[in-house]
């Protein structure tokens, strides 16, 4: 977080919330985002997904914690997001259910 707290900007930043899918790596989290898309010309929603990097000084994220991150500057060759805050723990149980099947 100590990243975020640094940062004294005039332009607004991007929040981007989603689930962290990967947190094997040291102060660093992989978050997905998804967005709704318009299809051109049929017009039908469909799901775009996207991966961030993210910054997570204290390692305190977990697999399937539902994150909100906030664009930083560029911490290393991926990384330009700074974790703002955890919204929603995940559950464990479910957690080692997904891994198993």
């Amino acid at each position: 977080m100590a990243v975020v707290d640094k940062q004294v900007r005039t332009k607004s930043l991007r929040k981007i919330q989603g689930t962290v899918i990967s947190n094997k790596m040291d102060k660093t989290v992989v978050v997905e985002a998804s967005r709704l898309v318009r299809h051109p010309k049929y017009g039908k929603y469909y799901k775009v997904y996207k991966k961030y990097k993210a910054h997570d000084e204290k390692n305190s994220c977990g697999m399937g914690d539902i994150v909100e991150v906030i664009e930083c500057r560029p911490i290393s060759k991926d990384k330009r997001f700074g974790l703002l805050r955890i919204v929603e723990r995940a559950k464990r149980a479910e957690i080692e259910d997904a891994v198993a099947v």
